[in-house]
């Protein structure tokens, strides 16, 4: 790993160079959504997983294959159905028979988890026990059956969609499994020029290649960089108080929190907050993190983290709005 400042540099031009290499690919076959692309690759650097929402039809798995694609990396799918069992996801042990059937001894048969991108299509149309199956494999990056761990291949991704759980045949995410995903990306409909150019690309001849420019060695070396990007005390503090600032009734709430959010966003928010602002700093070519970065990300970061009461659906009131108000009345420098 890096530790000289020459080796450092190096390092940080390759990251960016990749960082480019893999913008590229995608944007062959994505059209637009740039802030969703950024926002998966700079999860994927960090380690998280992602959660992307979005209505269907608006290239959400598409991106993700095209992404996979990309990368030198194992690759499974798991399309969630009502009907999907736990089993279906981890595995299960199996009796297996010797040849010539004079013996018999369990098999443990391993489910599309062991990957290491992991699509979980349309997560949120089984239900929850079974969307609890990947509570271990996000958290610990193994997989326990039949009481034995087995851990799961680095690096690991879960890269899931959902579709507004307003639509028909869905459940909502359970609270402890929507902490678990690094960012919540919401993924819009195109605008007027991108839904003609991806008319142009798919109802005629034209074909796309995607290229594989990452692999697994790489990936992992610059997830340990990011760590060694510095991030300043009062940058640090800032991104401290946004998440504490998201608890009702607490010292850095604002009016806005007290009134309309339930249970704030967990330690493992502001985790994702510095990790991504290091990865978004590193990305701009600067070797600090800043307030700005912190901002830039926080959204994604927070908005699935907290839980409104009933008053603020009552009002459509949504978490992106209460995040906004944070921004707008937290002091970016505060005594300790």
């Amino acid at each position: 790993m890096p530790e000289t400042p020459t080796d450092l540099t190096g390092a940080a031009e390759q990251f960016r160079s990749d960082v480019a290499a893999l913008r590229a690919q995608v944007g062959r076959v994505i059209v637009g959504q740039q802030g969703i692309v950024d926002g998966v690759l700079t999860a994927l650097f960090c380690s998280g997983h992602t959660l992307l929402e979005g209505v269907p039809g608006v290239g959400k798995t598409l991106l993700i294959r095209t992404l996979a694609r990309a990368l030198h990396l194992s690759f499974s799918r798991i399309q969630f159905t009502p009907d999907l069992m736990p089993a279906d996801i981890v595995g299960t042990t199996m009796i297996a028979e010797s040849e010539g059937g004079r013996s018999r001894q369990f098999v443990f048969q391993r489910g599309p988890v062991f990957a290491q991108v992991l699509l979980a299509d349309e997560i949120n149309r089984a239900t929850p026990k079974t969307q609890s199956a990947l509570l271990e494999a996000m958290a610990e990056r193994s997989v326990t059956v039949g009481g034995v761990t087995h851990p799961l291949e680095q690096p690991f991704f879960v890269l899931a969609t959902q579709n507004p759980l307003e639509q028909e045949g869905t459940y909502p995410l359970p609270e402890a499994q929507l902490d678990r995903f690094f960012f919540k990306l919401i993924v819009g409909t195109p605008t007027r020029e991108e839904l003609a150019s991806v008319l142009n690309r798919t109802t005629t001849t034209h074909t796309t290649d995607v290229e594989s420019v990452l692999d697994a060695p790489r990936l992992l070396a610059h997830q340990h960089l990011i760590r060694q990007v510095a991030i300043a005390d009062h940058v640090q503090d800032y991104a401290v108080r946004l998440v504490l600032g998201t608890h009702p009734q607490g010292q850095f709430a604002s009016s806005m929190v007290s009134r309309f959010v339930k249970f704030g966003a967990s330690p493992r928010a502001a985790q994702a907050i510095v990790m991504a602002a290091k990865c978004r700093a590193l990305m701009d070519a600067r070797s600090t993190a800043s307030i700005a970065d912190i901002q830039s990300i926080a959204t994604p970061a927070l908005r699935h983290r907290l839980i409104l009461n009933f008053e603020a659906q009552a009002q459509g009131v949504t978490a992106d709005a209460v995040i906004e108000n944070l921004y707008a009345t937290l002091p970016q420098l505060q005594e300790a």
